[in-house]
């Protein structure tokens, strides 16, 4: 079964990660701390989800998407091998596309594409109240052309941009690339 959904604003901030993975450049140590401006709430563009299945289960008012969940939103993508939708009680589902969003939580190698910006991990919360992400994984990699920053846990303010990234127990890992810097005149 090949499902197909999309869904008018109410539901636009399933995909959350607009832009970039901006960090400044920082020694290495076990937590590193920065703005990442492109991880803000985007609520103006439509979302196309797909999957292999699709189970709408409105008494627990939750959907579970799996198999090839595939995302996108804008020049966003995000892909991962299954997807499950909270929503909070009261008038709407999913199905209708006025579902007003609790938690989304997603498994099975997650990716994250925009632009030029990537994020991988093995799986990921969007808490759509406290308007927070988190992305885990034995290795979170976030990468931006040749830029390249790992660690296992990703926690971003979606409101602010607000990232921190945590090694859990050992160190952050971050590659810059200086070609990368803008050139001032």
């Amino acid at each position: 079964m090949f499902a197909t959904l999309s869904a008018p604003v109410r539901a636009t901030s399933l995909l959350v990660l607009v832009a970039g993975f901006a960090f400044a450049a920082a020694p290495v140590v076990a937590q590193q701390t920065s703005k990442m401006t492109g991880m803000q709430l985007s609520n103006d563009e439509p979302i196309q989800i797909q999957s292999d299945k699709l189970e709408i289960r409105d008494q627990e008012r939750k959907a579970e998407f799996t198999g090839n969940v595939k995302v996108v939103q804008g020049t966003t993508t995000m892909q991962a091998g299954r997807m499950v939708v909270y929503y909070k009680s009261g008038e709407g589902s999913v199905a209708s596309g006025n579902a007003d969003i609790e938690k989304i939580d997603v498994f099975d190698k997650v990716y994250l594409k925009s632009d030029k910006q990537e994020a991988t991990g093995d799986t990921g919360t969007f808490n759509m109240v406290n308007e927070t992400m988190q992305l885990k994984g034995k290795k979170v990699v976030l990468s931006e052309g040749e830029n390249v920053f790992v660690g296992c846990q990703l926690n971003v303010a979606m409101r602010t941009g607000e990232a921190t990234l945590d090694a859990c127990g050992g160190r952050v890992m971050i590659q810059l690339d200086p070609k990368s810097r803008k050139q001032t005149n």
